[in-house]
């Protein structure tokens, strides 16, 4: 696992002093995949390079496994920096070397004998579905094959942290999903602690066990997905959460729009509203989808104008908040 405790990154002295991290706190379990999300100069490029230790916190602690590395003296880091492995967004290959030989870098480095190398290449590779690419060079692959390189190569020293920075930023939808069902993979067959810094939502719902979302320099909120996408009271959330706003209301009718605020949404929730209101429901829209086994998301109802004081109470029985707009807004709920 690693722990971060009270990370603080600063630039400048006095009154120039810019504060980029600012005393953050989190911890990813062994088998956990942490999403780490904010808008661009939230710190996050900042924070992966002081995970990794390529740069040093101005105080706090990275500690792995129990170990706190910021407290090790330059040799000793050396060795401790091998349980992080990184995967940066252009996955950084040696354009002159070949797949295998890029594999092999962190290895060759250490002073491992060629067989145990190309042993241990071997079979990374094949962990990442690319056994025939060995003697490709990088500019002969695709994006997503280089991504798979980049991961092969940040295992090879058998880390128990992963650092994905960026990793699916300008991939192709299809591409990024490999990827992220490598990561997924990985996770659970090497027990691995993954954070997973990114600026794309709609990958996190994919990818995430956890979400943080870092603003500023500080984590403003954070928590296990599933909780923050069934929370309508969570910011957060509603960023992950599919919507909709494209539907149209017939005249006489509330547009309601009703989010999932509980994992006990029963399946059949539309049905079960219109019967407890006694009237027709119409769905006029949908984004729904499956999240670590629990329903989520969100859906734009039409319901008779006139059965608007009943509908909120309706809808917190079924598990489910939402808001109603007409030209004239009348009611809001909160379950």
């Amino acid at each position: 696992m690693i722990e971060i405790a009270q990370l603080t990154k600063t630039y400048g002295t006095g009154e120039s002093t810019t504060v980029v991290l600012d005393r953050l706190d989190f911890s990813v379990q062994a088998g956990e995949i942490l999403a780490v999300v904010g808008p661009s100069g939230a710190g996050k490029s900042t924070l992966a390079q002081c995970i990794n230790l390529l740069t040093r916190p101005t105080s706090g602690s990275v500690i792995v496994n129990g170990d706190d590395l910021t407290s090790l003296n330059a040799k000793q880091l050396r060795v401790a920096r091998r349980r992080i492995g990184t995967v940066f967004q252009s996955s950084s290959l040696l354009s002159r070397r070949t797949v295998a030989e890029n594999v092999a870098l962190p290895l060759d480095f250490l002073g491992v004998t060629k067989a145990e190398t190309a042993r241990r290449v071997s079979e990374l590779l094949d962990r990442v579905g690319l056994s025939d690419k060995a003697a490709r060079y990088p500019f002969q692959l695709s994006g997503g094959q280089r991504q798979r390189v980049g991961i092969a190569r940040a295992l090879a020293l058998r880390p128990s942290v992963l650092l994905s920075d960026e990793a699916t930023s300008g991939l192709d939808p299809q591409t990024t999903e490999s990827v992220v069902e490598l990561l997924r993979e990985l996770r659970r067959d090497l027990d691995l602690a993954i954070v997973f810094i990114t600026h794309e939502m709609d990958t996190v719902l994919r990818a995430a066990d956890s979400v943080a979302r870092l603003d500023h320099g500080r984590i403003v909120e954070s928590g296990r997905l599933v909780d923050l996408l069934t929370d309508h009271r969570s910011g957060l959330g509603r960023e992950l959460r599919p919507r909709r706003d494209d539907a149209e209301v017939t005249p006489g009718d509330l547009l309601w729009h009703v989010t999932y605020d509980s994992p006990d949404v029963p399946p059949d929730w539309i049905g079960r509203l219109g019967q407890d209101l006694g009237a027709p429901v119409a769905l006029l829209g949908a984004s729904v989808q499956i999240v670590a086994g629990v329903a989520v998301g969100s859906a734009s109802l039409g319901i008779g104008a006139h059965l608007g004081p009943r509908v909120p109470e309706a809808l917190a029985a079924l598990g489910l908040s939402g808001s109603a707009t007409a030209e004239q807004p009348v009611f809001e709920v909160a379950s």
